[in-house]
């Protein structure tokens, strides 16, 4: 799944589960769709959120981490994108 922004295609990576501390976040991934390490993660709004550095959990519902650039807050089930 893909969503078109100024001119740039989008890729779904995931949503928001948790954060941890000020500048980790846990991303529930689709297990189609998974992101390669060190993929940049955006928001919706093309903004830069972090570095993807880990996938991990089962098969069935992977999961990923994103280390982000700054503090910001995120509410669960916010979808984030790579390029």
């Amino acid at each position: 799944m893909g969503l078109l922004l100024r001119g740039f295609l989008l890729k779904l990576v995931g949503q928001v589960e948790h954060h941890i501390g000020r500048r980790t976040l846990v991303l529930h991934v689709d297990k189609g769709q998974l992101p390669s390490i060190s993929a940049e993660v955006t928001d919706r709004r093309l903004q830069p959120i972090g570095k993807l550095v880990e996938i991990f959990g089962n098969v069935q519902t992977p999961y990923a981490t994103v280390l982000c650039y700054t503090p910001r807050k995120f509410v669960r089930g916010e979808k984030v994108y790579i390029k």
